[in-house]
């Protein structure tokens, strides 16, 4: 049923109707467990101009959210939100929070979102695929941990703007791409970022300042394994990581990138590359960590020497082994036989 139907529905029913009979239907209908039912339930309330906590805590039992939750209806789970925000019962909105499960939902309304944002605990919503502006800011001022939008595919330099604001572990693996303006306006977040989907970082101011901040990455494991194109800049600004970098989504490094990421105080993975001159090779030699180039996409120059097993194992050192590989030390492990 359509929102503009329910409220015709709900305006028809209304019109000269005793509030305390009309307040029995509306309970008939939440009762039914059903979707529709309760959208029309809830119209019905707006319309009778009895939207308020007193309300909802004598027509919703904990019992009844519940069920309801667990008809997984994104309308339905919107209304329940909309109505915690106006409840001040902890209990009540403790069932809403932690009894319903919000990673399914694929549409967030604005009041939801600002309801949402005072729940004190990770935010799981993994099935969101757009965020208005007005959600981003909202979600923004959650401050419960980890705010998972994982399912975003695209972030409006606005949305990006109010969530740069966020105060905590934030989740965007599902981005690919942002503008120069979202990406710095994410480079001001405070606390963990992860945007390991995203495929390039150029050169632009802002794509180097959320590389620096990238950098900052302090789990010791940093991985940006969807970038297949990474310049120059953002390969000096992440090589200030300490600690592994991942960035086997790499199929070429530009000779400026290698000797960049060459100064990294850590593990590198560039098991993706397919193709590496001999000055970016020369360049990688010079790294003080493992160097990992060992993949199934490795250069074939190396593979078919037989360079590109795992670090740390013995190496044969065979006759046609690549001039370039064995001057760059890929190939044998560094200091090992």
């Amino acid at each position: 049923m359509s929102k503009k139907l329910s409220l015709k529905i709900a305006q028809k029913l209304t019109a000269n109707a005793d509030p305390k009979r009309e307040l029995l239907k509306i309970k008939k209908l939440i009762t039914a467990n059903n979707a529709d039912s309760f959208v029309l339930a809830v119209e019905l309330v707006r319309t009778l101009e009895l939207d308020n906590e007193t309300t909802w805590l004598a027509l919703l039992a904990k019992s009844r959210v519940v069920q309801l939750g667990k008809l997984g209806d994104d309308r339905v789970i919107n209304l329940l939100l909309e109505i915690a925000g106006q409840v001040k019962d902890s209990k009540w909105r403790e069932v809403v929070f932690d009894k319903i499960s919000f990673y399914g939902l694929t549409s967030l309304s604005d009041a939801a979102a600002q309801a949402l944002a005072q729940h004190k605990g990770d935010l799981y919503l993994g099935g969101l695929t757009s965020l208005s502006e007005a959600a981003a800011q909202a979600l923004a001022k959650h401050k419960g941990g980890y705010l998972y939008l994982r399912g975003l595919t695209s972030l409006s330099d606005a949305a990006a703007q109010a969530l740069g604001k966020h105060k905590g572990d934030l989740d965007l693996k599902g981005l690919t791409s942002l503008s120069d303006a979202a990406a710095q306006a994410l480079a001001q977040h405070k606390g963990t970022l992860y945007l390991d989907g995203l495929t390039s970082l150029s050169d632009s101011p802002g794509h180097v300042a959320l590389a620096r901040k990238l950098a900052q990455h302090k789990g010791g494991q940093l991985g940006l394994e969807g970038l297949t194109s990474l310049s120059e800049a953002a390969a000096q600004a992440l090589a200030k990581h300490e600690g592994f970098l991942g960035l086997r989504g790499l199929r070429s490094l530009s000779d400026a990138a290698a000797q960049a990421l060459a100064q990294l105080k850590g593990n590198l993975d560039l098991n993706g590359l397919t193709s590496l001159s001999d000055a970016a090779a020369q360049a990688l030699a010079q790294h003080k960590g493992d160097l990992f180039l060992n993949g199934p996409n490795e250069p074939e120059r190396c593979r078919r020497a037989g360079v590109g097993q795992a670090r740390g194992r013995a190496w044969p050192q065979r006759p046609n082994e690549p001039e370039r590989c064995r001057r760059a030390g890929v190939g044998p492990a560094q200091g090992k036989p």
